[in-house]
């Protein structure tokens, strides 16, 4: 994600990540913080329990100061979390 969208640590202000329940082994923000980014607020979040959902799920909200306009920054979606939008190709 912060390669696609050419963002620095630095630039980082906050990371929401929210996971689905069947993902137990680990915090999401404990992966981040060991990958270099222990300095940056991080939160972690269970997904809703809702019938037919997406499994082994994780999103991640990210904050970042930017003077790129929002519809220059490109989301990632990796495998079946593309289906999560409906607006992106399939």
């Amino acid at each position: 994600m912060l390669a696609r969208n050419g963002v620095g640590h630095d630039d980082i202000i906050s990371m929401i990540f929210t996971a689905t329940e069947d993902l137990v082994s680990i915090f999401p923000a404990a992966a981040v913080r060991a990958a270099g980014l222990g300095d940056v607020p991080l939160l972690c979040a269970r997904e809703l329990g809702v019938t037919d959902a997406t499994q082994r799920c994780i999103r991640v909200l990210m904050h970042v100061t930017s003077d790129r306009a929002r519809s220059e920054l490109r989301h990632v979606y990796l495998e079946g979390a593309q289906g999560l939008r409906d607006d992106l190709p399939g």
